[in-house]
């Protein structure tokens, strides 16, 4: 590790760039994670080779201390989208418009569905996990779950503005770990959960904006997604409970009910 310094964090471990070789960066899991990692690899590598624009990952590696981790091709020059508008409020329009154009061509992406998992499985799976729901509203969510059309195409699975990086004139996602196929509303209900319900001490945090800068880039991003035919508030609607469907994922990390996440499922449970 001596050839490498820390660049960032997040929940499961930390990226670190290579000192003598810029166009090589590691991610490098937390201490007990062993399967993890080698399940990304193998999905990060499916994900390019179907042609999804995202960093070509290199070797699955463990460390002189244990720890597992991949290597990525380094993008030189990279911005976040989320950094890139913390950076310059100005062009929150701008920005959330390239982001949408992203999600959409993303979201056309027809997958071999025998290669990836379906959306509505890992939700099922995480819904039987859940120790906070009761048994109605679990049965409410599964139906809710159920009764959502079924779609052969992409879905990120971690759609947050800050895994979608720009270099010049080229665009990648990163962070492809939860990457399967289903309706890509279970993918843009996070862009809402990130831009509009989550608080603004975790937005000013993870994304480096104002929360008022967050709900405009929702506000931007959602007629060139969307389409300008349709109201914001229709939009919103439709998308609210699939950004509650994510307090399922944010029990499970913070081993706790989150109430101001599961008020966008008051429609449902």
């Amino acid at each position: 590790m001596a050839d490498y310094v820390l660049s960032g964090g997040g929940a499961n471990g930390e990226s670190f760039d290579c000192i003598s070789d810029p166009t090589v960066m590691l991610k490098l899991y937390f201490p007990g994670k062993i399967q993890q990692p080698l399940d990304e690899m193998k999905l990060a590598r499916k994900v390019f080779e179907m042609g999804v624009p995202t960093p070509e990952p290199g070797e699955y590696v463990v460390t002189e201390d244990g720890r597992y981790g991949i290597r990525f091709h380094r993008i030189l020059g990279k911005k976040s989208y989320s950094r890139a508008t913390g950076d310059n409020p100005e062009k929150v329009g701008q920005y959330a418009a390239e982001f949408a154009q992203m999600c959409l061509r993303l979201h056309a992406t027809h997958v071999d569905t025998t290669q990836f998992e379906n959306v509505k499985e890992r939700y099922y799976r995480l819904l039987a996990e859940n120790p906070f729901f009761t048994p109605a509203e679990k049965d409410a969510l599964g139906k809710f779950i159920a009764d959502t059309p079924d779609e052969d195409t992409a879905i990120h699975g971690d759609l947050q503005y800050s895994n979608a990086i720009f270099a010049g004139d080229k665009r990648y996602f990163i962070d492809l770990g939860d990457f399967c196929y289903g309706n890509h509303l279970f993918d843009v209900g996070m862009v809402y959960l990130c831009c509009v319900l989550s608080d603004e001490a975790f937005i000013q945090e993870t994304f480096h904006m104002p929360k008022s800068v967050a709900i405009r880039f929702w506000e931007e991003f959602a007629p060139v997604y969307f389409g300008t035919d349709r109201s914001l508030k229709d939009i919103t609607e439709e998308v609210l409970p699939y950004a509650g469907l994510k307090t399922l994922i944010v029990e499970r990390d913070t081993r706790r009910p989150m109430p101001e996440f599961r008020a966008a499922l008051k429609g449902i449970i």
